[in-house]
């Protein structure tokens, strides 16, 4: 499997957004973004990454997972998705292998986001708000 392979999306939109380590999105778990491209057909629908990677110094700074959350393995990311599209993704998981739903559904809509994961440590399969 290699970035070829992902249709919806370029590696860039999953670079680590500190503007410091020199992130590119190379450090996704490529299994993980083939099941969000694989989501991303399935709903037909476009939506934005706004966070993939962090880095572990980013991800100690604006999570309370600090510096070795799933952002920072590359098996996680927060999408940019918000009301019918947040159901029909909850109707097109069955058979994904996710591990981490949640979600922020207030305030604007350009701020509304839904976290998906696939990590297995923790209580999991796990699902929460913000």
């Amino acid at each position: 499997m290699d970035w070829n392979n992902i249709k919806h999306f370029s590696m860039s939109e999953f670079a680590c957004k500190c503007g410091e380590c020199g992130s590119d999105g190379s450090e996704m778990n490529l299994n993980f973004v083939a099941k969000l491209d694989h989501l991303r057909k399935a709903l037909s629908v476009p939506f934005r990454v706004t966070s993939g990677y962090r880095c572990p110094h980013y991800n100690d700074d604006v999570s309370s997972t600090g510096a070795d959350g799933p952002h920072t393995t590359g098996q996680a990311a927060d999408l940019n998705l918000f009301g019918g599209n947040v159901l029909r993704l909850m109707m097109h998981l069955d058979g994904v292998l996710i591990t981490g739903f949640g979600m922020n559904q207030k305030g604007p809509y350009e701020k509304r986001v839904v976290h998906l994961d696939d990590i297995y440590d923790g209580p999991r399969p796990w699902v929460w708000t913000y």
